[in-house]
């Protein structure tokens, strides 16, 4: 059974940080492209960090938003995805996702957590 169970969420101050994040089971987590998304109320949910898989040597790529903030990590002894959030901003406020997509010649896996709340607010 696989398993995306996020951590790391709570009530912040701006510019504060925080670090979320996510464990997987379940699959070969160094062949899935992890990534976090968000999903701001009455918005839709958006790609926020996305890091590939050993196949593509573990690119990052960013939402324009949370560049220079955000930094995306990945362990794979631990098959856990982190979100490093830094200077976080009161439009930062959102349920993050994990998600984890595998996509091959073979057919494609996607899996996503349960979402974990992060609000920042004086």
């Amino acid at each position: 059974q696989v398993q995306l169970v996020e951590s790391g969420g709570g009530l912040v101050q701006p510019g504060a940080s925080l670090r979320l994040s996510c464990a997987a089971s379940g699959i070969i987590f160094s062949g899935y492209v992890m990534a976090w998304y968000r999903q701001a109320p009455g918005k839709q949910r958006e790609l926020v960090a996305r890091v590939t898989s050993a196949t593509t040597g573990y690119l990052t790529n960013y939402a324009d938003s949370v560049k220079g903030r955000f930094t995306i990590s990945r362990d794979n002894g631990k098959k856990t995805v982190y979100l490093q959030m830094n200077s976080l901003k009161p439009e930062d406020t959102a349920v993050y996702y994990c998600n984890a997509d595998f996509r091959s010649n073979l057919g494609s896996r996607e899996y996503w957590g349960q979402g974990t709340q992060v609000t920042v607010s004086s």
